[in-house]
This record gives C-alpha cells, sequence and structure tokens, in this order.
C-alpha cells in the first residue's frame, strides 16, 4: 500500500519538476546545433541513445515547429514517468518496447508513420544493453521507407548516473551541443548492415560521453 502511494505521488509530481528541470537547464545553457543541410518533409524516424533522452525536444523542434511526434515509452515505472514528462513538450506516446510485446509495438509505429507522424526511439531501450541496436528501429524503417535521422546532445559539464544506460544530466549554465546526422535510407539494405550503420552513426559523437 505505502509502496503503491509512494509510486501515486511520484507520478503525479516527479513529471512536471522534471519538466521544469529541463526547461532550467536548456535556457540557462549556450547552445550549438550541428543540423543536417536538408530536412525532410516526410515522416522520419528520431533515434537517440536512452542515455542521452533528457534535452532530445529541443533538437527535435529545430526540426519541426509544430510537433506531430509519438515517442516509443516502456511500460515500466521510469518509463511512465519519462511519458509523463514528454506530454509537457507536446509529444504523444506509444507504450511498449520493441523488445517486449515487440509485434504490437512495431504495428502501432508503423501506423503512425503512415498517419504522418514522426517516431521517436532509444534503439537500446528500453533495459539495454547500452548502445546496442534492437531491431525494431530497423524494421519499422524498411516497412515504410522512413529515413532515419540520429541525434546527439553533447554537454560540456554534466552528471552521469550509475544506471545500465548512465544516464546523463547536463548541468546548468554551460553548453549543449546538438548533433544530428543526414537522414539516412535502409530500403533494399541487408539487416545486419542496417543495424550496423544506425549503431556506427549514434557512436559518432559517442566519445564525448562515456
Amino acid at each position: 500500500m505505502r509502496k503503491r502511494l509512494l509510486r501515486s505521488f511520484a507520478l503525479f509530481f516527479l513529471p512536471f519538476i522534471g519538466s521544469l528541470l529541463i526547461r532550467f537547464i536548456y535556457w540557462s545553457s549556450k547552445k550549438h546545433f550541428h543540423l543536417p543541410q536538408q530536412i525532410p518533409d516526410e515522416p522520419v524516424i528520431f533515434a537517440f541513445w536512452h542515455g542521452d533522452l533528457l534535452m532530445q525536444p529541443y533538437l527535435y523542434y529545430q526540426f519541426r515547429k509544430n510537433p506531430k511526434a509519438k515517442v516509443l515509452i516502456s511500460d515500466h515505472f521510469d518509463g511512465k514517468i519519462i511519458a509523463k514528462v514528454i506530454t509537457y513538450f507536446k509529444f504523444e506516446t506509444i507504450h511498449g518496447s520493441t523488445t517486449r510485446n515487440g509485434a504490437k509495438v512495431l504495428i502501432n509505429g508503423i501506423r503512425s508513420l503512415k498517419e504522418g507522424y514522426d517516431i521517436g526511439i532509444t534503439p537500446d531501450g528500453p533495459k539495454g544493453p547500452r548502445h546496442e541496436v534492437a531491431d525494431g528501429i530497423v524494421v519499422m524503417a524498411q516497412k515504410t521507407e522512413s529515413k532515419v535521422i540520429t541525434f546527439h546532445c553533447i554537454p560540456s559539464h554534466y552528471i552521469q548516473l550509475k544506471s545500465w544506460d548512465r544516464f546523463s544530466i547536463p548541468k546548468p549554465f554551460g553548453e549543449l551541443n546538438f548533433y544530428a546526422s543526414e537522414p539516412i535510407s535502409l530500403e533494399d539494405m541487408e539487416f545486419e548492415t542496417a543495424r550496423e550503420l544506425i549503431k556506427s552513426k549514434m557512436l559518432a559523437h559517442d566519445v564525448a560521453l562515456k
């Protein structure tokens, strides 16, 4: 009973506090955006590591001034908190993961892409292994012929948690370097080749965050 009450309390207060923290970090920091030369009009899949998801809404806003995106979020308790946080940034959610109830999540993701939504996904979520790309992103991209754009946020100063994903929290009043790759097409590509391509693109800026 007590655990249930604590969780209800956390689900009520933490998302609001978290959204304020994200906004404070962003507005107190100096920002640098490194964007692709061409930004597709059609729906795309935005990919970012689970440990690097905190500031990604602001990179997405550089692509879409009127957000129309759904983010794949796990059904775990921390996933529920994240889902509530991102609603403050005008994102919708698809609950589940590509490893648990994978078929249902993939069907919902594919349908959403066809309906004109961008999809945000953490290829190594919800529980790792860290920086390993699961099948889901490749399946969605190839089934819908959607391009993939990888996202990174590299802070000058940050706190790194001892979680499986080494979740990074930028410190206020520093610098934030946002990187987005050129759109990546996985059409007619062998599955493992496509997976390795996504992984290599996503690791391109990871040297800054160990």
